[in-house]
């Protein structure tokens, strides 16, 4: 049995300090107690496999915010985390035993155990499930937001207001939830029966090797728990049968974004980084608060002089006196900032938030905590390439001419392959040359189960991301799939695994019949080539393939676009855009006008053909257009058989799209060829009023996609005529395929529609609106 004292020594029992996980005010309040008690031992809630990595918590390099990850070994992508800040009780707990040379242990339930019971979350701390126990409290003291009722009993307790005796809180606080446990039993926290038994096992155990003058810090709902008197068998019986993995822990380093509830995680605080400066600041927080939000504003080009300091520091004072708080809050900081600094603009306070109240505080690990081989690799690159970890967003711009930057693109690319999405690929400014890349940047610390995760393909991130290459090349379940392989290969520098993926590539494509699949892989094939000459990689052999690739698309591309329904013809648009980009490199890299020119054939054929698609069609003859080898004048043939009365309204429709939507300017072939805007304004006019309808979504998906320069010089060409120098004279002839003048009839008949519109309450008179 534990005869438990909920932080009264008194009673001769272990000392429980009940707190509220990552709150500066709890961390002092145990750093007090323990000053005061100076335990034998000191228990921490957490996973007892982590007892060896303890002595790390002393380690000059190990520097908060950080987390114990537990992953199992087989399984390394269930995982879970056991997240500590500076200001987080339980660091604080372990820093002291360190510090006066006290053992300090682990009391929760094994992460063995716990990885195969839950799914891969951050534990050790309220999972979001059932009610909260600091909201309750809140609303019994007629507080609507549990953060500021916490912060104005706790977090704001400054030194003259602390009882004489520290553990006091801790009794207050332990009584508090035992009301609580009474009325809401295990307060939809099921699994917490089972945890709570392990840490009784656990304290009986440091009571027999260091006697009652223990410490035990944990989550204040737990307390009331460790007081039961249980026996050692229920306890043991509540332990009994439960599943069990293989784990493996290490120290991880942490970010103050992902302690803040908005990451999900369950115990996490609105406010990381104002907590953090309310515990680290020595004296004077609000003043030492407003210069840093100063400090920033001006680094972001905004006013802010140290009158405004010194206002707003008065200001947040009074409200906090106004509103009857004991010190000022992070909500009258807030408001004062709005106010002065930010001129009442939430623009600005946007950014302080992000950047101060959060915080992009990352923290770091000494290189002695235990790492699976392949993160030891990564750390050894990073530092090489000068590419180290950071918490917030950033852009990174690389001149692949330069070995270094050529290196960390190898390096980012290889990650990629590994499912290691530490950078993505993003557009590039200022240059569309393969010789630069620009990436963006975001280490989160769920990448560190990512590298676990890829460990099993290698000890290297050279090795593992070419194991995994070739293993994909073998079960790739397409050739598109094989190709934009190949070229991920290219981009990450891996000749070993190019060769294996060359060979499944040419045994792919000469096994497959489907002109669709052969379309889709020859694009990547295609830009593959391109990385020959900047990456100093052999692509002979791939040119090869594309080449043969593209001959055999050319052969039965015509056919496979015949007879499509409208879906299918969108897909076969997109092919014909992806071939012909793809064309257009191959004529760049392999130095032949072979492709090119059979592919001009097959556009030609593609745009003559009527059992083609619509789409297709139109896209063929606007390719051609694009690339000189079809006549304005045939271009407006092809148009105007297009258009034709003979033609249904939703081919002709179709066509349109093909020729003059989706591709970048489609819009100003018909701002700038007055015969063609012409014919397709004769057509449009031309459509059955019970037609139109069924017609008018593509167009309005044609047309809405142009630039609103384009749409407005299209509209005024159509409200004047193709000649600007006719103006709105009726009597100068009309340009070919424009009306001979206003039909007066077609007008009044608007009239009624009008007036409904414009609320005038009558039809307007015939002729008013001319």
């Amino acid at each position: 049995m534990i005869p438990g004292t909920g932080g009264n020594a008194e009673s001769g029992g272990p000392l429980l300090l009940g707190v509220r996980h990552h709150g500066p005010g709890s961390a002092r309040a145990v750093l007090a107690a323990l000053d005061h008690a100076r335990p034998s031992a000191v228990l921490v809630e957490g996973p007892p496999e982590g007892d060896a990595l303890l002595p790390l918590a002393a380690h000059g390099r190990m520097r908060p915010p950080v987390a114990l990850l537990a992953h199992a070994v087989d399984d390394p992508g269930r995982a879970a985390f056991w997240p500590m800040a500076e200001f987080s009780p339980e660091w604080v707990a372990i820093r002291w035993a360190s510090s006066h040379g006290v053992p300090v242990r682990f009391v929760d339930l094994p992460a063995a155990h716990s990885l195969a019971l839950t799914e891969p979350k951050e534990v050790g701390a309220e999972d979001g499930r059932g009610i909260d126990p600091i909201g309750v409290l809140a609303e019994a003291a007629g507080y609507d937001d549990p953060e500021r009722w916490w912060e104005d009993v706790v977090e704001h307790r400054g030194p003259d207001g602390r009882p004489s005796d520290p553990r006091a809180p801790f009794a207050v606080l332990a009584e508090a939830m035992t009301a609580l446990r009474e009325a809401y039993g295990d307060g939809g926290h099921p699994q917490d029966a089972v945890r709570e038994a392990c840490m009784r096992l656990r304290l009986r155990a440091a009571r027999r090797e260091f006697g009652d003058d223990v410490a035990v810090v944990c989550g204040a709902w737990h307390v009331p728990a460790l007081r039961t008197r249980a026996t050692v068998a229920a306890d043991r019986a509540l332990l009994k049968g439960m599943p069990k993995v293989r784990a493996e822990l290490t120290w991880v380093p942490w970010t103050h974004r992902r302690l803040a509830r908005r990451s999900g995680y369950g115990a996490g605080i609105e406010s990381p980084g104002w907590y953090g400066h309310l515990f680290g600041a020595p004296d004077r927080p609000v003043e030492r608060w407003m210069t840093k939000v100063a400090g920033l504003l001006r680094d972001t080009d905004r006013t802010v002089s140290s009158a405004d300091v010194i206002e707003a520091v008065g200001l947040a004072g009074t409200l906090a006196a106004m509103r009857g708080r004991p010190a000022v809050g992070l909500t009258e900081a807030t408001d004062a900032v709005r106010a002065v600094m930010c001129e009442g603009s939430d623009v600005p306070l946007a950014l302080v938030r992000d950047r101060l109240v959060v915080g992009e505080t990352l923290g770091e690990v000494p290189e002695t905590a235990p790492a699976v081989p392949l993160q030891r690799d990564l750390d050894r690159q990073q530092r090489t390439l000068r590419l180290r970890p950071e918490a917030g967003r950033r852009e990174l711009e690389l001149d692949l001419r330069k070995d270094t930057d050529a290196a960390r693109s190898r390096l980012l690319h290889r990650l990629r392959l590994l499912g290691v999405h530490w950078g993505e690929p993003a557009a590039g400014r200022g240059s569309t040359g393969t010789f630069r890349e620009s990436w963006r940047l975001h280490w989160e610390p769920e990448l560190f189960v990512r590298i676990a995760e890829a460990g099993v393909w290698g000890t290297t991130v050279l090795g593992a991301a070419t194991a995994r290459a070739e293993t994909d090349a073998v079960s790739a379940p397409s050739l598109a799939g094989v190709t934009a392989l190949a070229e991920q290969c290219l981009l990450a520098g891996l000749s070993e695994a190019l060769s294996v993926v060359m060979r499944a590539l040419a045994d792919r494509a000469a096994l497959d019949a489907d002109v669709g699949h052969l379309a889709d892989a020859l694009p990547a094939l295609a830009r593959s080539l391109r990385y020959g000459d900047v990456r100093s990689t052999d692509t002979a052999a791939l040119g090869e393939v594309a080449v043969g690739l593209a001959e055999r698309v050319c052969v039965g591309l015509p056919s496979a676009c015949t007879g499509l329904d409208a879906d299918a013809a969108v897909e076969a648009q997109r092919r014909v855009d992806g071939v012909h980009t793809a064309v257009g490199l191959l004529a760049d890299t392999v130095g032949t006008d072979g492709p090119a020119e059979r592919w001009a054939g097959v556009l030609r054929e593609l745009a003559d053909r009527d059992a083609v698609a619509g789409l297709v069609r139109g896209r063929a003859a606007r390719l051609l257009l694009d690339g000189g080898r079809l006549g304005e004048s045939d271009a407006a043939r092809l148009m105007g058989l297009a258009l034709s009365p003979g033609s249904a309204p939703a081919d002709a429709a179709a066509w349109i799209e093909g020729f003059v939507g989706g591709a970048a300017g489609g819009g100003l072939v018909l701002v700038h060829d007055e015969r063609l805007l012409a014919l397709v304004d004769a057509w449009l006019t031309g459509i059955p009023a019970d037609t139109f309808p069924g017609v008018l979504p593509l167009l309005r998906r044609t047309f809405s996609a142009y630039e609103p320069g384009v749409r407005r010089a299209l509209g005024e060409l159509v409200g004047r005529g193709p000649d600007p120098g006719r103006g709105h004279d009726a009597n100068v002839p009309a340009a070919p395929g424009f009306g001979e003048g206003r039909d007066e009839e077609r007008a009044d008949a608007m009239a009624p529609v009008l007036a409904l519109l414009l609320g005038t309450g009558s039809p307007a008179e015939p002729g008013a609106g001319r």
